[in-house]
């Protein structure tokens, strides 16, 4: 019985850490961008010259 009250102790205690950790990263503004994530995907960096060889453009060859 001693070794279930350890391990409840242990594990709200541990449970408690991260909800503290959580609290504190919310008030120090961790989570204030909330624009960014969603429209990142339409402002993408143009490929660079080095990927932009004239191979990559013939079309592609279909086996039949």
């Amino acid at each position: 019985m001693g070794v279930i009250i350890l391990l409840l102790i242990a594990s709200v205690s541990v449970a408690a850490i991260f909800l503290g950790a959580f609290l504190w990263s919310v008030k120090s503004g961790q989570f204030e961008d909330d624009y960014s994530p969603a429209s990142r995907i339409l402002f993408e960096d143009k490929p660079s010259s080095s990927t932009n060889n004239s191979d990559s453009k013939k079309p592609l060859q279909v086996c039949k």
